[in-house]
């Protein structure tokens, strides 16, 4: 039962914290049109999230910005040598942001954003090859960012604030390949929690050496979600005095799952008037996952390596205001796995990948515009396994590897509001 316990929840804080390595960027629709730049960018009330301290230069005393993204997945997995495929269900992800900012005075802003970067879904088959890993996931996060802004000279300013994330996640997997009830249905586990929330914190910085040229500074600190009380059910698992098995019901787990910090610099120019070019660079600091630690009621533990690796995504974007009501953006970014060899596993395959994204903003009135965005995200083929798979029947440990193919698209729409 213990071993059966702690397999569930390896399962489960993988996928949280995997999705955090997954992570499709989606944080505001005129930074996505863009390649996901922003740090050194001041065009809107998305500074919340790229960098709080550029508020302080945006022009009007209020600014507000909202958008969502429909998220379009698709993952194909193959195993030439077994001769097995599996395609996982359509599903869209849809995650929303809402940032404001209001201008105290010359020197002084302050803002507020609400954002969802990890609302997502994952469907495989019905028992496929892969089921005693997973079968489905839904996985939501909201993100609430208060911020302030502060100017100290007409080149230099400081922002940031706490930061607020709470969550929810549903899991389910079979036990193993094989094992079924009286009746031949898959013996599966579902993990439920919701709640699940901590504290974080943000600080960044923005320096205006000339007019036309900027250079941003963002870093979010690593969060612990911890995952208390959370709810296991075991479903057709037959009777059996095998004490390695349990009854059919339900659980209780607790967990510590880490989501690492990110620090991003970039750079701005605006050139011949109406062009502006940005680059970000983002660090993701994965080395801290190296093992998850986990806690039974019972008082008992147990330590699971996972040893990610800390990743890179670099990022470009182009903004051209072809008139004064439309602008026109395009972006590129390539973006590295946080994932090593043998530790590749079929929640979200992630692997490394590429960006092309695009969109326009229309400005209906002075003070209102509309933003449209789109980005493909292309991942490398990649040949891997998940080679830490323990099965409590057996008690071995097996590997499940293949093919992966896998792609993104999503469109977006979003509203931006001045006075």
């Amino acid at each position: 039962m213990k071993k059966l316990l702690l397999l569930v929840l390896f399962a489960l804080v993988t996928f949280v914290t995997y999705a955090g390595g997954y992570r499709v960027s989606v944080q505001g629709q005129r930074a996505i049109a863009m390649g996901h730049t922003g740090v050194a960018v001041v065009n809107s009330a998305e500074l919340v999230f790229f960098n709080p301290a550029g508020l302080v230069y945006l022009e009007n005393k209020l600014n507000v910005s909202a958008g969502a993204s429909g998220i379009f997945t698709d993952v194909i997995y193959q195993n030439s040598d077994l001769g097995i495929s599996s395609e996982t269900d359509s599903s869209v992800g849809t995650p929303l942001n809402l940032y404001g900012s209001y201008k105290v005075n010359d020197w002084l802003a302050m803002g507020l954003g609400v954002y969802t970067p990890y609302g997502s879904e994952v469907t495989w088959p019905t028992d496929w090859a892969g089921s005693h890993l997973v079968n489905n996931i839904e996985l939501a996060a909201i993100y609430i960012q208060p911020v302030v802004s502060i100017k100290l000279s007409d080149k230099f300013s400081i922002g940031g604030g706490p930061i607020f994330v709470t969550g929810s996640v549903n899991f389910n997997r079979n036990l193993n390949r094989t094992l079924t009830d009286i009746e031949g249905n898959r013996s599966n586990i579902t993990v439920d929690d919701s709640g699940v929330s901590n504290w974080g914190w943000s600080v960044s910085a923005m320096f205006n050496p000339t007019e036309n040229f900027r250079l941003g500074f963002s870093y979010r600190s690593e969060i612990i979600l911890e995952a208390e009380g959370g709810e296991a059910t075991f479903a057709n698992f037959p009777d059996s005095s095998n004490p390695g098995l349990p009854q059919n019901g339900t659980t209780t787990f607790n967990a510590e799952l880490p989501l690492p910090a990110e620090l991003t610099v970039g750079l701005s120019y605006q050139f011949h008037e109406k062009w502006l070019f940005a680059f970000d660079y983002n660090r993701q600091f994965w080395d801290v996952y190296e093992s998850l630690d986990l806690t039974f009621g019972n008082g008992s533990s147990s330590l699971n390596p996972r040893n990610y690796q800390n990743s890179s995504v670099y990022r470009f974007g182009l903004q051209y205001d072809a008139t004064s009501k439309i602008s026109l953006r395009a972006g590129y970014y390539i973006d590295e796995s946080p994932v090593q060899s043998g530790f590749f596993a079929p929640e979200t395959p992630r692997n490394d990948s590429q960006g092309f994204s695009g969109g326009v903003s229309f400005a209906i009135t002075p003070k209102l515009a509309i933003d449209a965005s789109f980005f493909y995200l292309r991942f490398d083929e990649i040949d891997e396994s998940y080679d830490f798979a323990f099965d409590p029947v057996t008690q071995t440990t097996t590997s499940f590897g293949g093919t992966y193919k896998s792609s993104a698209f999503a469109p977006g729409l979003g509203l931006t509001y001045k006075l």
